[in-house]
């Protein structure tokens, strides 16, 4: 059964199930919102950029802050799960390494104490830190909404900025991540304007399975470059069946930059960006494929 808090401004529900909370989110419509963490919802509340009726709260629901790993599996993760929560985890920084530079990468340790990564891909900002790490090692989600379940990958999530595929009444439930040679191949890096707890002007990650010195996968996921994060596909067939190469690895980057849709803002311009697509889609395809063929390094 759901607890209502009725506060000045709106009411503060907490239901006890999956399917409450969708129901809820249903009834509600455009007046409800999800708060996981609150770190960017409660702040766009004070400023008036939002309005809701009614806040519904994901607390009160069992597991939806819980982390597990098999190797059958890989790793699951609830919308609750806090940055803190996934970069304090042994498993995620020995096996999904990606993921733990994403979001130690990410805010002040007080906002990644609140902060999750649910919030992170629903906040379907471009510049978000996690969405390019977990496409990079093939991450899906799972959304499940009044008597429907589906599971798309991250990089199928997003249609626009603050923008995603969620219908009426569903709700994020669960992060996947398949074990697999790709999510601790790989590396995320960030370029800011002042230091890392800013907001990504770019952000890279790339992951790569190497074997017997070819490539046998590669993956490039963009951030803050596109409307929606995103593949650099093209770049990454470059890389297939290919063996180290700097040559490569330029063509690689710069096929990077010319697939990626960057604007102008007051980050940077849409031509700087572009630049840095390059240097630093280079400079992680150099580091992931030395990490995959040096693993602990």
């Amino acid at each position: 059964m759901q607890i209502i808090r009725k506060l000045p401004n709106f009411e503060y529900l907490e239901p006890r199930t999956i399917q409450e909370a969708c129901a809820l989110l249903a009834q509600h419509a455009d007046r409800a919102r999800i708060v996981a963490g609150g770190t960017d919802l409660i702040p766009r509340i004070k400023l008036r950029e939002v309005s809701p009726g009614f806040l519904i709260g994901l607390e009160g629901i069992p597991g939806l802050d819980s982390i597990t790993y098999s190797e059958a599996d890989g790793l699951r993760f609830g919308p609750l799960v806090t940055l803190a929560s996934i970069e304090a985890s042994p498993v995620v920084r020995e096996r999904f390494n990606i993921l733990y530079q994403a979001v130690h990468s990410m805010a002040s340790s007080q906002v990644r104490n609140l902060g999750t990564v649910g919030g992170n891909l629903c906040n379907a900002a471009p510049s978000a830190d996690t969405a390019p790490a977990l496409i990079a090692m093939g991450a899906k989600l799972k959304l499940v909404a009044p008597g429907t379940e589906r599971t798309i990958p991250v990089e199928q999530f997003f249609t626009g900025p603050s923008q995603t595929v969620l219908k009426r009444g569903e709700i994020l439930v669960e992060i996947q991540i398949p074990d697999s040679a790709l999510c601790n191949s790989g590396v995320y890096i960030k370029h800011t304007i002042r230091q890392a707890m800013d907001l990504a002007i770019v952000g890279v990650a790339v992951s790569v399975t190497i074997q017997n010195g070819i490539c046998q996968d590669a993956r490039i996921a963009l951030g803050a470059v596109a409307p929606t994060p995103m593949r650099a596909l093209r770049a990454e067939a470059l890389l297939r069946v290919k063996s180290k190469d700097d040559r490569l690895f330029r063509a690689a980057a710069k096929e990077a930059a010319l697939e990626c849709q960057p604007i102008t803002d007051i980050r940077g311009s849409a031509e700087y960006r572009r630049e840095m697509v390059e240097v630093l889609t280079r400079r992680a395809l150099e580091q992931a494929w030395d990490r995959c063929l040096s693993p602990g390094a």
